[in-house]
């Protein structure tokens, strides 16, 4: 059984690194995996990978990619205001709901 933990960001979200390695560092959110609650975040949290020639004549090579870091080391970064904040739902006055930055609020 496949357990989806919510994360309270967003695919295409830019967000801000708040610890770790690459804590200050802003990008864009590429993916979100559920089951673990962790986000792949565009230039963040770069791997490298030897893979090793599998057949004769092929090189061998270092690949890199960004590996997925835990949802909580990350926060919603307002690009025009320079500021990231926690997120609160606010509904509008047709019934849609919004997320706000608490800082902004």
């Amino acid at each position: 059984m496949v357990v989806k933990n919510s994360v309270h960001v967003k695919k295409g979200d830019t967000v801000k690194i708040i610890s770790g390695k690459d804590k200050g560092k802003v990008g864009e959110i590429l993916k979100i995996l559920s089951p673990t609650s962790q986000v792949i975040v565009k230039d963040i949290n770069i791997k490298k990978k030897h893979i090793k020639p599998k057949k004769e004549g092929e090189v061998g090579r270092i690949s890199q990619f960004e590996a997925p870091i835990h949802s909580s080391k990350v926060m919603l970064y307002s690009i025009e205001k320079k500021v990231a904040s926690r997120i609160s739902i606010q509904t509008n006055s047709n019934g849609t709901k919004v997320r706000i930055l608490k800082k902004l609020a």
